[in-house]
């Protein structure tokens, strides 16, 4: 759902000058999908959209050329770095410990990546509990997640 709504989003500004969140909107709403402006908000901020100008004193949004370099797996493997303690899993569930405070960016970073298989996260102070679809796929992501720390 959130990836068709961000796709969409990317294609109607692709197609008009969309100036308002509450224009962008209203033009969701006309390809059948409802969103709040909250959600709407945060989709601008991931896509890196900005406001760039549209002539006439105008500004449309448009995806940023530095946001499209930032790339995801960077900032995660740097958070990784920085706060992974150690990682583990049994069956389908990967557990990391991370230092004091660290769990919540942990798995920020990991819920903002496109893991097929990864079901959820849900983090503690400094434990981070992810949820695969089955368990290959979690000795995978551990084994990559140890290699990401040498």
């Amino acid at each position: 759902m959130k990836n068709d709504r961000q796709k969409t989003i990317l294609s109607i500004i692709a197609e008009e000058s969309v100036e308002t969140q509450e224009q962008l909107l209203s033009l969701l709403l006309e390809r059948g999908i409802v969103a709040t402006q909250a959600t709407i908000s945060r989709d601008i901020k991931q896509l890196h959209l900005v406001k760039a100008p549209a002539g006439q004193g105008k500004y449309r949004y448009a995806v940023s050329d530095h946001g499209s370099k930032i790339h995801v797996a960077d900032k995660l493997q740097t958070i990784f770095r920085e706060s992974i303690v150690n990682v583990d899993y049994a069956q389908n569930l990967v557990v990391i410990h991370t230092m004091s405070g660290l769990a919540n960016g942990a798995a920020a970073a990991l819920d903002g990546m496109e893991i097929d298989q990864l079901i959820g996260t849900l983090a503690g102070d400094d434990t981070v509990l992810i949820i695969m679809r089955d368990n290959e796929s979690a000795a995978e992501l551990a084994t990559s997640i140890r290699t990401m720390l040498h």
